[in-house]
């Protein structure tokens, strides 16, 4: 009998909850026997989120010691916490706890062949993005891999474009990024800003972690880039953008430049100049509103100073790219041989234009 495929997923946050949802509905494309979920705490006003997961195919799991009080919700957990660690082929974590959970549960368990964590746990294993160090993954020593933050996707995801030959030698002289962020989700009520708020530059080399984890990333390939970043919250819900200055060892064109963003399959580009209407674009298009694509390029915002510096904006599709990432990595240790035919039914959510 084949072994079972079964991907666990550990929080039901802004990016845990989506993700699920992406899993359990496309269970069968995926090739997955059970997509579980585990969710620490019973609250009566997320009950209505946790029945629709299950009644889309997804299984809860809860720590055993809350077990009667999911119950008095109307909830019926099937598993306890190590049970469902231990069951599954891939675990996920969601949480701003990876770190901790790697240490005082991950590195205990013997059942799963890889784990997973987001944007925030720096150290959690090899950085990866789909699309941008794939070539990197290997079976042999990443049992845990960390998916890098929605921004560096789009960083990654300029630099790729315009710095990089199809054959991976790269022209970067030196690349500096701006990210202006939204200061919450929409589903979020706590951490919203009442004016643009900056963050610190607490790195010496990279100012932010976004161009620290940029640089990691293509790290894994043998590139040590010169990249720099900032970030500063705004007072929107809507979404990030990205001012990038990018410049080259070679020099290129305007023209040029939409042609490479054009080539790039991770990557949209838009005619629209305000983030309201790209994120419009993927409430209307996109998986339950999310676009997967890594960055939305303004066209109208490109420029080119000197002949070989790109300048321009990219609006970036928040928690959309890590999912993306999330499944190919998923698919990466169950079907390697089978990740493109597998992960195609996300493809009508990459839009070549927004």
């Amino acid at each position: 009998m084949a072994e079972s495929k079964i991907v666990h997923v550990v929080g039901t946050g802004t990016v845990g909850e989506p993700l699920i949802g992406l899993l359990a509905d496309n269970r069968e494309a995926f090739g997955l026997d059970e997509v579980t979920f585990h969710k620490r705490t019973p609250l009566l006003a997320e009950r209505g989120k946790v029945e629709d997961l299950v009644r889309r195919g997804a299984i809860l799991a809860v720590d055993d010691e809350r077990r009667v009080e999911f119950q008095s919700l109307g909830h019926n957990p099937k598993y306890e916490k190590w049970e469902a660690l231990e069951r599954a082929s891939v675990v996920i974590d969601c949480t701003p706890a990876g770190n901790q959970n790697k240490a005082e549960l991950y590195e205990s368990v013997a059942g799963p062949r890889g784990f997973l964590a987001q944007g925030s746990e720096f150290g959690f294993g090899k950085m990866y993005a789909r699309g941008i160090n794939d070539a990197a993954l290997d079976a042999e020593q990443d049992r845990y891999l960390h998916i890098v933050s929605c921004n560096t996707h789009n960083i990654s995801a300029m630099i790729k474009s315009l710095a990089f030959d199809s054959d991976g030698a790269s022209h970067l002289e030196n690349g500096e990024f701006l990210c202006i962020r939204r200061a919450n989700d929409i589903s979020q009520d706590r951490g919203f800003v009442a004016s643009p708020t900056v963050d610190s530059h607490k790195d010496g080399r990279f100012g932010t972690h976004h161009a620290r984890d940029a640089h990691h990333l293509f790290a894994t390939l043998g590139h040590d880039l010169p990249v720099y970043s900032s970030a500063i919250k705004l007072n929107t819900q809507y979404m990030h953008t990205t001012h990038f200055s990018v410049t080259l060892d070679q020099e290129i064109g305007v023209e040029e430049v939409v042609d490479r963003f054009y080539a790039n399959p991770w990557v949209a580009v838009t005619h629209k100049r305000s983030a309201n209407q790209v994120f419009s674009f993927g409430r209307d298009h996109g998986y339950y509103g999310r676009l997967l694509s890594h960055a939305v390029v303004a066209l109208s915002s490109l420029s080119v100073r000197n002949g070989n510096q790109v300048v321009g904006f990219a609006f970036t599709p928040q928690d959309g790219n890590p999912l993306l990432s999330t499944v190919a990595a998923m698919l990466w240790y169950l079907y390697p041989g089978e990740i493109e035919q597998r992960i195609s039914v996300l493809r009508r959510y990459l839009f070549r234009e927004v």
